[in-house]
């Protein structure tokens, strides 16, 4: 392996979530097959998550490590710490709320929730999962809501306003209220 993709992979950070026994009867016994769901980012705004199948651990590890940064999505973040506002996320059952949060809050979210959390790079968030336990349905429904993330730079020009005027009516809402 090259230098360069070398460095290019050490800057992700991946997180092992869940790993799934599955055992198929044969003539001769059980042949036991694992499914590994890991969550891989850059701790700057990119994450993705990948699931792989095989005979092996590691091997289902590997597969799953190659989707997950295969399918990255960029999430802005305000102050490079949390979200811009709060959004909702559902998958199946699964619906997770998350919720922007004060400097020093910290990550308040279940397990798989938070792995996708501190791979993202975000350190303050309130987050709730609703409905479905299952780590893939979370995975998921946490990715949905991610993915509806905007920032006020994309609203501001969807809109045709500038920045610092979106901001200045956000400070007059938050004075209303």
């Amino acid at each position: 392996m090259s230098r360069d993709i070398q460095e290019r992979e050490s800057e992700f950070v991946d997180r092992l979530v869940h790993i799934n026994r599955v055992a198929k009867v044969v003539k001769g016994g059980r042949r036991f097959g694992f499914a590994a769901l890991v969550v891989v980012g850059d701790q700057k705004g990119r994450v993705g998550f990948g699931h792989g199948k095989a005979r092996e651990v590691p091997e289902a590890i590997r597969k799953a490590t190659e989707q997950a940064k295969r399918q990255m999505i960029r999430v802005p973040l305000r102050e490079a710490r949390t979200l811009h506002h709060d959004v909702h996320g559902r998958h199946g059952a699964g619906k997770v709320l998350l919720r922007a949060a004060p400097a020093g809050t910290g990550i308040i979210a279940g397990g798989p929730m938070r792995a996708v959390f501190e791979t993202l790079g975000i350190n303050d968030i309130v987050a709730k999962s609703q409905g479905s336990a299952n780590p893939y349905n979370m995975v998921r429904a946490t990715f949905d809501a991610l993915k509806n993330v905007d920032s006020p730079r994309s609203v501001a020009a969807r809109r045709g306003l500038k920045v610092s005027e979106l901001q200045s009516r956000r400070g007059e809402t938050a004075v209303e209220a």
